[in-house]
């Protein structure tokens, strides 16, 4: 009797065959992070076929990245315009790139409930922990450069950085704080002082007595205290402050001109969507916090839905200048297994797998890579997410703790792969393929229900 194999095993073993391939998508060794398993690598061969096989010689989509058949852009743009009606949400805005082209980049709703006005495609959100990827894409620029490896030691950048184990502080590398590998026991450790409006400084040297559950490198704890780390690691590596690196070779060059960084960033903005939660009597508008934009490269940038359009054409290999494919190709793989993000909402039901690499999320979603991440912090949430095989991008920002435009994601991604229907979205739309979002309460980064406003930007 053959033995069954069940779906969520399918996806290692599928991965693992595209592992084989990573040396065509990595030429340079600097460029590789060092592996803690043989997950490594799993999606840099689905980055190299989509990039060879793009556009024809004419510029036209090739029917390897070619979306499903009935992939309506305009439909998604009529299910986010639903979303705002009868203030079920303060507002959102919704990008989908294609090929390197942006198919949508628009706002729905309104900044702020108390003082109304229309959200565009030049309306800035916070981030939270979307900012992740760009640390990340920050790290692979200066590794290019040769300014770091992935390989460089935190301590010989960061000499006040110290563990509880003072052989584990001379391990971390950069790579290592780029994909939550420390070595924490504790996930978000020290996050509840940042909440309660402690320095970053501060709290970064409780850092030497924080219990330890394996050696830097070999287990998974998401973190945005000692990820934020690579900002000294920045600055004592180039003698510029981490902010105006991003600025420079990250928001510039890809035409991102309402990005900034910091509290000031996105109250400076031309025009900002406030933060809202929930209140007896409806959504209430608040002034964004400044406690998680201490850590500005876990959870520092702000956006518009325009500069997001023109980051998931970067991310998606269409901006080579800037961001080259073998960089994008180490950004995306793999390094460390995180089964804890299969068991809530549309991730229990579609993700076979899931890692974490650096800055970014990696799903086996129904047998297909997709690159994501979500950030979650109070009155703000946003989800990004990549699907090499098809050359496409989406994001989706909103400024409340709502959970409600979750379900987009899913029913985008569904509908791009040519999946049977699911009932994601809960919205008045007429539809046979939609259902109720998957939880009542907003879900962060970790696919957990955040009960509080105060959420981790995760």
């Amino acid at each position: 009797m053959k033995k069954k194999v069940s779906r969520r095993q399918l996806g290692p073993l599928r991965f693992g065959l595209l592992g084989l391939l990573i040396p065509l998508t990595l030429v340079s060794t600097a460029q590789t992070p060092p592996s803690t398993g043989e997950i490594h690598g799993q999606v840099a061969n689905v980055h190299a076929l989509a990039a060879a096989s793009t556009t024809s010689s004419t510029g036209m989509a090739t029917a390897a990245t070619a979306l499903a058949p009935g992939f309506d852009v305009a439909r998604f743009e009529m299910m986010a315009q639903q979303l705002t009606l009868g203030e079920r949400i303060p507002g959102m805005a919704l990008a989908i790139v294609h090929n390197g082209k942006v198919l949508t980049a628009k706002g729905y709703g309104v900044t702020d409930v108390s003082a109304p006005q229309a959200i565009d495609s030049h309306t800035v959100f916070r981030l939270a922990s979307l900012s992740k990827a760009f640390a990340g894409t920050l790290a692979g620029l200066l590794v290019n450069d040769g300014s770091l490896r992935w390989d460089s030691k935190v301590a010989d950048y960061v000499p006040n950085f110290h563990l509880s184990d003072p052989a584990a502080t001379q391990r971390v590398t950069v790579a290592d704080l780029l994909s939550h590998r420390v070595g924490l026991r504790a996930h978000n450790a020290f996050d509840r002082d940042i909440e309660g409006n402690a320095d970053y400084y501060t709290v970064a040297q409780k850092l030497s007595s924080a219990p330890m559950t394996c050696l830097p490198g070999q287990c998974y704890a998401y973190q945005n205290v000692a990820f934020s780390l690579f900002g000294d690691v920045v600055f004592a590596s180039t003698g510029g402050f981490y902010e105006q690196a991003v600025d420079r070779r990250i928001f510039k060059p890809l035409g991102m001109n309402d990005a900034s960084l910091g509290l000031a960033g996105i109250e400076n903005s031309a025009r900002w969507a406030r933060p809202h939660v929930r209140s007896r009597n409806g959504w209430v508008a608040m002034m964004p916090k400044p406690t998680y934009y201490r850590l500005a490269p876990a959870a520092g940038v702000n956006a518009s839905i325009s500069d997001m359009a023109q980051w998931l054409v970067a991310q998606t290999g269409h901006r080579p200048d800037v961001l080259p494919a073998p960089m994008l190709a180490t950004l995306h793989a793999p390094l460390v297994s995180t089964p804890g993000e299969m068991r809530a909402g549309w991730r229990r039901d579609r993700i076979y797998s899931a890692s974490y690499a650096l800055g970014w999320r990696v799903f086996d979603y129904s047998r297909h890579p997709v690159i994501f991440h979500a950030g979650a912090v109070q009155g703000y949430r946003g989800m990004v997410a990549l699907l090499p095989e098809r050359d496409l991008g989406i994001a989706i920002l909103w400024n409340s703790d709502s959970a409600a435009p979750s379900g987009l994601l899913p029913t985008i991604l569904d509908q791009a792969m040519g999946l049977p229907p699911q009932q994601w979205l809960d919205t008045p739309l007429d539809t046979s393929d939609l259902l109720m979002a998957d939880s009542p309460q907003p879900a962060n980064d970790s696919g957990t229900a955040a009960s509080q406003a105060t959420a981790s930007p995760r």
